[in-house]
Formats: C-alpha cells, sequence, structure tokens
C-alpha cells in the first residue's frame, strides 16, 4: 500500500491535487450548514425562497458546468478554468455579506456559484490528463484517494465553521471560506503549469446510438442514486424522532458513524480498483443500497439503524468515489465531460431527493419513504444490468 502511494505522488501535480480538494471540501462544509439559518433569520427569508435560491443556483453550475466541460476538452487552458471558477467561488461567498434582496442575491449568486461549481470537475480533469501522461496503472486509485479528501474536509469544516462563527460571526464564516478559494486560486496560479486539454476527436459515425446508450442511461441510473442518497439525508434524522421516538443525541451517533465509516471503504475501493470493474461497483452499490432500504422500511428501533450504517457507507462510497472513475471510463479521451457529468448527475439527483424526499414524507409518512427509495433503486438496478458490459456477464455465467 506504501509502494501504491508512493506512486500517486509521482503523478505530476498530484500533491497540489491533494491539497486544492482538501481545501475545497473543508471551504464548502464550513458554511453549508449555517446558509439556511444565515438566509432565514439574519436575512429574513422565507424557507421556500430559500429553497428557489438553491434551487437556481445549482441548476446554473448544471448549466455552466456542461458549457465548460464541453470546451474544456477542445483545448481551453485548464488552468486559467480553475482559477476563474475559484475566484468566483470566493465572490459568490463575498456577496452574501454585501447583498440583502433576495432577486439580487438569485442573479449574483447563481451567476458566481455557476462558474464556482467548475473548479472540482476541472481539478479532476486535470488530475486525469496527469495520470495518462505519466502512464499511471493505478487511475481509479488516485481519483477515489482524491475524492476521498472532499469528505475528509467535511469531516472537520463544520466543526471549524462553528469555531469561526462562534468568534467572528456570519462575516467571519462567509470571509474565511471565501480566503479558503482564493488560497487555492492562488496555488493554482502559482505551483500548477499550463496545460491544454487536447483535441477532442470527432465522434465515428455511427456512434451516437452507442453513446446515447452508454452515458444516458448512467447518468440516468446514478442521478437516481444520489437522489436516494439525498432523501435518506433529509428523511433520517425525522424518521428516528418521530417513527422510532430516538432521540437527537442518537441521530448525531447515526450520522457520524456513516461519515467516519465512508473515508477507509472509500479509500479501500479504490485500492481494488484494478481488480473490479466500476460497472460492477456500481451495479454492487444498487444491491446495498436494495438491503439498507429494505432494514429501514421494517426497522423498530434506532439500533438498527446504527447496524445498517456499514451498508449506507458503502453505498455512499461507491456512488461518490468510484462514480467519477466510471464515467472516466465511459470517455477516456474527455476529462473534463467525464468530471462534468459525474458533478451534473450529483447536483441533479441532490435537488431531486431534497426536494422529492420531503414531499414524500409530507404526503406518505416517514417509514413510506424508504419503500419508495427502495422502488427507486430497483429501476437503478435493471438500468445498470441492462447496459453491463458483454465481457462482465461471461465472467458472472
Amino acid at each position: 500500500m506504501y509502494t501504491r502511494l508512493k506512486k500517486l505522488f509521482a503523478i505530476k501535480g498530484y500533491r497540489l491535487f491533494v491539497i486544492c480538494v482538501l481545501l475545497v471540501g473543508t471551504g464548502i462544509s464550513i458554511t453549508l450548514p449555517y446558509l439556511a439559518l444565515y438566509f432565514t433569520e439574519d436575512l429574513g427569508m422565507s424557507a421556500g425562497a430559500f429553497g428557489v435560491l438553491t434551487a437556481v443556483s445549482s441548476l446554473s453550475g448544471v448549466v455552466a458546468n456542461s458549457f465548460i466541460g464541453k470546451y474544456s476538452d477542445r483545448g481551453l487552458d485548464r488552468k486559467f478554468i480553475i482559477i476563474l471558477a475559484t475566484i468566483s467561488s470566493a465572490l459568490g461567498y463575498i456577496s452574501y455579506l454585501v447583498f440583502d434582496n433576495f432577486l439580487i442575491l438569485l442573479i449574483v449568486v447563481s451567476f458566481f456559484s455557476g462558474l464556482g461549481a467548475a473548479a472540482m470537475p476541472q481539478i479532476y480533469a486535470y488530475a486525469q490528463e496527469s495520470a495518462n501522461e505519466s502512464n499511471s496503472d493505478d487511475k481509479t486509485f488516485a481519483m477515489s484517494t482524491l475524492r476521498s479528501l472532499v469528505s475528509l474536509g467535511f469531516l472537520g469544516g463544520p466543526l471549524i465553521g462553528t469555531i469561526i462563527l462562534g468568534a467572528f460571526g456570519y462575516k467571519g464564516l462567509f470571509l474565511g471560506t471565501a480566503a479558503i478559494f482564493l488560497t487555492i486560486s492562488s496555488l493554482v496560479l502559482l505551483f500548477l503549469p499550463k496545460k491544454e486539454a487536447a483535441q477532442k476527436k470527432r465522434p465515428e459515425k455511427g456512434s451516437t446510438s452507442l453513446n446515447r446508450r452508454q452515458i444516458w442511461y448512467p447518468m440516468i441510473a446514478l442521478t437516481l442514486l444520489f437522489a436516494v442518497n439525498a432523501i435518506n439525508g433529509i428523511v433520517m434524522p425525522l424518521f428516528i424522532v418521530n417513527e422510532l421516538h430516538g432521540t437527537h443525541t442518537e441521530v448525531g451517533l447515526i450520522v457520524s458513524i456513516c461519515a467516519g465509516l465512508e473515508i477507509p471503504i472509500m479509500f479501500m475501493l479504490g485500492a481494488v480498483g484494478r481488480k473490479i470493474s466500476n460497472h460492477s461497483l456500481m451495479i454492487s452499490a444498487c444491491m446495498i443500497a436494495i438491503f439498507y432500504n429494505m432494514i429501514l422500511s421494517i426497522s423498530t428501533d434506532s439500533w438498527q439503524l446504527i447496524v445498517a450504517q456499514l451498508l449506507q457507507a458503502a453505498f455512499v462510497a461507491i456512488v461518490m468515489g468510484n462514480g467519477l472513475g466510471y464515467f472516466t471510463e465511459l470517455l477516456p479521451n474527455s476529462p473534463g465531460m467525464s468530471s462534468t457529468i459525474y458533478y451534473n448527475v450529483s447536483i441533479i439527483g441532490r435537488l431531486v431527493g431534497n426536494l422529492g424526499g420531503g414531499i414524500i414524507a409530507q404526503f406518505a409518512g416517514f417509514r413510506q419513504v424508504y419503500w419508495v427509495c427502495l422502488a427507486i433503486v430497483m429501476v437503478s438496478f435493471f438500468i445498470l444490468w441492462s447496459i453491463r458490459p458483454h465481457k462482465e456477464i461471461k465472467v458472472a455465467a
């Protein structure tokens, strides 16, 4: 394992990628838990208005990501894109302090956060190209390790945010987050060499139907899996307290156990990436999610959910840790587009899950949410199984 890790740092720029990805995860998680409180309590915005702002800014990120990802593989300088995106993210956080009008915030935040959303996909795309140039035979491990650092940033970020908020208030919180993104842009400017993406070859005639099946089907399947994960995130605390009559302490314990297990599992999955295909791992994630949602749908006590977090952690580790590698395998010559697709899928999935989970819980009940999630996961399973590579089918047989 030490040798494999040492080889990762032989990839050009990998040390810088490690620092940048960790800072991005930390920067986002410092502010994320307190945005809703700031907008509703300090700015007097309704919960519905905040939801609209979040949805629009998320969709603007999808649009900007799609445009930038498409052209980043056609010769644009990735270094410039990363710098522009991180500066835009910093300006987005600063705008929270400058503007208090809903319409102005909607326009300004959507613009800056939309451009800022390209930072992570382009960092991953640059890392993928560097791994290709170094002839690394451990690309999946390299990318999943980077992705696990985002989760590591989310472990410590909220605590740092609590300390900053208590000492300096929201002004210190947003300026501190902006400073983190400006630090990333400075590191990239000073230490990352300029790299122009290789010109993308025109697809051969007749490949449209193949691309539609091999790209769009996985996009739909993973969007549904991200939606299920988002639903679990917002419904599970309510399910524990209202349905199982658990305590807030148990909610915190369950969430912490899942988050703590995700990183080592993600790391281990990256280590076995050369032996198991990402497509097989995605199918395995569906099967794990089926068992998890079955357990929750019939659970009667909080301790059962605590035990089930091993399954949830494995599911999240596969979808988030290997999802990027999955699309990279599908589009090996388009690292910008593959990383963009992964991030767009995650954004849309979370958006659909956050909106749908609340609606289902309100009208059907908390327990019924997990039956719906079970059905959604089964749809994803059949989609992924239907496009399973012929070689995998023969091996399974």
